[in-house]
C-alpha cells in the first residue's frame, strides 16, 4: 500500500512518540536506579564507618588492657603509654560512636551494654595500675587473678563483635543491592538501545519508503509536465491562429462595410446636390400655391429630403466611428509586442503631464502616492492604457469639485505589480461595473462624445501585456481603476 502524506505523518507522530515515551520510562528508571544506588552507597558508606570506628574501639580497649598486663609484669613506666594513649583516645571514640549509631534500634541495646562493660573494665584497669605503682603488686594480680576484669573484656568484646557484625552484615546487603541496581540499570540499557533501533529503524524505512514514492511521484509529474507543457504550447499556438485569424476576419469585414459605407456617403453628396438643383427649379416656376404637387415638391425639398439626408449622414457618421474602433482594436491585436525596461515612475508622470493642462484648467491636482518599480513591458501599449484611464477621469468628473486624481504602484507577489488610478468623478453605477468593458457599451451620462471602445481596448490591451483591469466605484464619489501586470511580459508563440 502507498504512503500517504497522511499516512506518512501518522506513522512517523506515532513513532516519535513511542520513542518519546520509551525515552521518558528510561530516563525515570535510570533516575530512580540512581537514587537508590545513591543510597545504597550511602548506607555502604556509614555502614563501614560505624564498623571502623567499633573496630577502633575494641582496638584501642585490647591495647589499654594489653599495656596494663606489661606494666603489671615488668613495672617499667615505658609499658605504660599504650595504656595512656588508649585512655585518651576512648572518650571521643564512645562519642564518636553514639552519634553514628544514634537512634538505631538494632546498634542500641548491644553498644549501650558494651559501654557498661568498657566503663567498668577501664575503672579496672586503671585500679591495677594505681595498685602497682603504690607497690601493692600483690593486690593488683588479685584483682587480675579475679577473673572480674577478662569477663569485663569479653563482655565488652562480644558487645562490640554483635556491633561489627550487624554492620557487615548491612554492607553486604547494600552491595548486594548496589549489584542488583546496576544489573537493572545494564537491562534498561538494552531495553533503551533495542527501543531505539527500533523507532529509528522504523523512522528510517518509512523516510526512505515515502521519499521513494516521491521521486517515483516526481519522475511521473515530470513525465506529465512534459506531455501538458507540449499539449499547453500546441493548445496555445492553436488559440494564436485562431486569434490572429479573428483579427484578420475583423479586418476584412470592417474593410467590406467600409466599401458600401463609402458608397452611401458619395450619393447621400449627390442627393444634396441633386435637391439643390430640383429647389431651384421649382423656385424658377414661381408660386406654387395654385399647385399641390409643386407645394408637396418644396416641401420636400425644403424640409423632408435635408432631414433624411442628416439622419444619413449621422448614421454613416457613427457607422464609420465604430467601423474605425473595430479596425482599431484589430490593429492592436495584431501588433507585434517589444518588451523592454520601463521605468514607471517617468511613464507615469509622462502620461499625467499629456492632461495636466486639463486637470489645471479643472482646478485639480494630481497626487502621486508610491514610488513605482521598474518593470519589462511593451511601452507604446502601456502608454496607450494609461493615457485612456486619465483621460476618462478628466472627462467624466464630478462639475461640482475640483478634481483629484491619485496614482499609486506597488508590488503585487513575486511578479507582479498594481497601479491604482483613482479619482473622484461621477462614479459608476454596481449593475455598470462589468458592462462598461465590453464593446460600445457606454454608462451613465451620455453628455461626452464616444463609441463605448475606451476600455474594451484598455483591456484588449492589458491581456495582450499578460495583464488585466478591474474597477470599483460608488456614484457620486469616483472610480478606481486597478492594472494588474507581470513584472516582466514574455510574449506568448507568434505574438
Amino acid at each position: 500500500m502507498p504512503i500517504t502524506n497522511r499516512l506518512f505523518v501518522r506513522s512517523t507522530l506515532g513513532l516519535l512518540l513511542v520513542g518519546l515515551v520509551a525515552l521518558a520510562a528510561i530516563v525515570a528508571t535510570a533516575f530512580w536506579l540512581g537514587v537508590r544506588t545513591n543510597a545504597g552507597f550511602d548506607s555502604v558508606l556509614a555502614a563501614r564507618a560505624l564498623r571502623a570506628a567499633t573496630i577502633d574501639m575494641r582496638g584501642s580497649l585490647q591495647d589499654a588492657e594489653t599495656s596494663q598486663r606489661g606494666f603489671l609484669l615488668t613495672g617499667r613506666d615505658p609499658y605504660l603509654q599504650p595504656y595512656e594513649m588508649a585512655i585518651a583516645a576512648i572518650p571521643g571514640q564512645v562519642a564518636h560512636l553514639d552519634k553514628l549509631i544514634g537512634d538505631d534500634a538494632a546498634l542500641k541495646a548491644p553498644w549501650v551494654d558494651a559501654k557498661e562493660a568498657i566503663s567498668a573494665k577501664l575503672a579496672e584497669l586503671a585500679q591495677t595500675i594505681t595498685l602497682k605503682q603504690n607497690n601493692q603488686a600483690a593486690a593488683a594480680l588479685a584483682i587480675v587473678n579475679d577473673d572480674k576484669g577478662k569477663q569485663l573484656m569479653d563482655r565488652a568484646r562480644s558487645d562490640l563483635g554483635k556491633v561489627i557484625d550487624l554492620e557487615e552484615e548491612r554492607i553486604s546487603a547494600a552491595v548486594a543491592d548496589q549489584q542488583s541496581s546496576t544489573r537493572a540499570l545494564g537491562w534498561v540499557a538494552v531495553i533503551a538501545a533495542i527501543v531505539i533501533v527500533v523507532v529509528v529503524g522504523g523512522s528510517t524505512w518509512t523516510v526512505f519508503r515515502y521519499t521513494g514514492e516521491l521521486q517515483a511521484a516526481g519522475a511521473e509529474l515530470n513525465a506529465l509536465n512534459a506531455g501538458l507543457e507540449q499539449r499547453v504550447a500546441e493548445r496555445t499556438a492553436d488559440l494564436v491562429a485562431a486569434n490572429e485569424e479573428t483579427e484578420r476576419f475583423a479586418y476584412v469585414v470592417t474593410h467590406d462595410l467600409r466599401a458600401p459605407l463609402v458608397n452611401i456617403m458619395g450619393f447621400t453628396a449627390e442627393l444634396e446636390a441633386s435637391i439643390a438643383q430640383i429647389k431651384a427649379y421649382l423656385d424658377e416656376l414661381g408660386d406654387a400655391s395654385a399647385n399641390p404637387l409643386a407645394a408637396e415638391a418644396h416641401k420636400a425639398t425644403d424640409a423632408d429630403l435635408p432631414e433624411a439626408i442628416g439622419f444619413i449622414r449621422s448614421s454613416t457618421r457613427k457607422m464609420d466611428g465604430l467601423i474605425n474602433a473595430i479596425l482599431k482594436l484589430a490593429r492592436e491585436g495584431g501588433r507585434k509586442m517589444r518588451p523592454e525596461s520601463v521605468a514607471l515612475d517617468r511613464l507615469l508622470e509622462n502620461s499625467v503631464d499629456a492632461i495636466r493642462h486639463q486637470v489645471t484648467a479643472a482646478d485639480g491636482e494630481v497626487v502621486f502616492k508610491d514610488k513605482a518599480p521598474p518593470i519589462v513591458t511593451d511601452r507604446l501599449a502601456l502608454e496607450q492604457v494609461l493615457g485612456n484611464l486619465l483621460d476618462n477621469a478628466v472627462k467624466y468628473r464630478a462639475p461640482e469639485r475640483p478634481l483629484r486624481i491619485e496614482i499609486a504602484a506597488r508590488q503585487a507577489g513575486r511578479d507582479r505589480i498594481e497601479i491604482e488610478i483613482a479619482d473622484n468623478g461621477r462614479g459608476i453605477a454596481a449593475e455598470d461595473a462589468q458592462r462598461v468593458f465590453e464593446l460600445f457599451r457606454r454608462a451613465g451620462l451620455q453628455d461626452q462624445p464616444g463609441e463605448g471602445i475606451g476600455l474594451a481596448y484598455v483591456r484588449r490591451v492589458l491581456r495582450n501585456l499578460g495583464g488585466d483591469i478591474s474597477m470599483r466605484s460608488e456614484i457620486d464619489k469616483g472610480t478606481t481603476f486597478t492594472v494588474k501586470l507581470p513584472r516582466t511580459y514574455q510574449p506568448l508563440p507568434g505574438r
